[in-house]
């Protein structure tokens, strides 16, 4: 009788690892699966007119005289306007978190943490217009320019929609921070700022660089607000105050219109793959480095 309860658990342990490794794997499936299918449709373009023509420095996939499929000038915008919305991300986020998690009272925190959700919640199409009509003017009258649609305006837009997930899931891998760390920081004679930067956010670091690598994959992958307020110029540039096009809007703004089969179509699959790996490279680097600092 004990043996087959005994038994009987084994089997029931043995199902329901084996249904959460099913669920857990299907991610991976998934990935393979977009992989697979991207490469499909992607793979005409290698015999024409080559995989060599990506490496060009211009995009021009319609043209009466030669078109072109360069993907660097996509790329170059939208590394542009994720470093620029990176710099403008993290000491906002950070700090932001750190203020209410470890500094603002109960009352502050009500008031406060309802809207960061708001934000969070925001439509990224109102926000493009928040950028076309308020932000973008500002650009332009300040620097100076013929307009305000560039990669300052789109870096902005972008770090404003990546700072509420940054201060979320930043404020709680601080809140995590074992009591006693802050209490024998402050018992040796530490004060509560020496804390906060010596213990308490060295302790949180992990979920702090996981928030930070999530606000990046939201920028990246972001395609209104780049849309609307980038400016759209497919060229190869590092001045913040240039038009630029990133590769989430050639995608959104070129595939309803391309025709199924030709080479622009194979090129804009190719332009997600190059997207979709850059992706995966952020989380590979965002795991080593959590990895690292663990082993520390």
């Amino acid at each position: 009788m004990i043996f087959n309860s005994i038994q009987r658990k084994l089997l029931q342990d043995k199902a329901v690892r084996t249904i959460l490794l099913g669920a857990a794997s299907t991610s991976i499936l998934i990935v393979v699966l977009i992989f697979l299918f991207l490469g499909k449709e992607a793979v005409p373009f290698i015999s024409k007119p080559g995989i060599s023509a990506l490496w060009d420095s211009r995009w021009i996939p319609v043209s009466f005289q030669e078109q072109r499929y360069g993907i660097l000038p996509l790329l170059s915008g939208s590394l542009l306007v994720t470093f620029l919305a990176t710099i403008f991300m993290i000491p906002f986020g950070v700090i932001s978190a750190i203020y209410l998690s470890e500094v603002a009272v109960k009352s502050e925190r009500e008031i406060l943490k309802p809207f960061i959700e708001l934000l969070a919640g925001i439509p990224s199409v109102i926000i493009g217009f928040f950028g076309l009509v308020v932000l973008g003017p500002v650009i332009k009258s300040v620097f100076g320019l013929q307009t305000g649609l560039n990669a300052l305006t789109g870096a902005l837009l972008l770090a404003l929609m990546a700072i509420p997930t940054v201060i979320s899931i930043s404020e709680d891998a601080l809140r995590n921070v074992p009591r006693s760390y802050k209490e024998a920081s402050l018992a040796l004679g530490a004060s509560k700022i020496q804390t906060i930067w010596r213990i308490v956010v060295p302790a949180g670091l992990p979920g702090i660089i996981a928030a930070i690598m999530l606000g990046m994959g939201r920028v990246i992958g972001e395609t209104m607000v780049v849309l609307m307020v980038t400016g759209n110029a497919a060229i190869m540039t590092l001045n913040p105050l240039d038009s630029v096009r990133t590769m989430t809007a050639t995608i959104a703004a070129e595939m309803g219109e391309v025709a199924f089969g030709s080479s622009h179509y194979a090129a804009l699959f190719w332009v997600g793959i190059f997207l979709l790996l850059i992706t995966l490279g952020l989380n590979i680097i965002a795991q080593r480095v959590l990895r690292k600092y663990q082993m520390v």
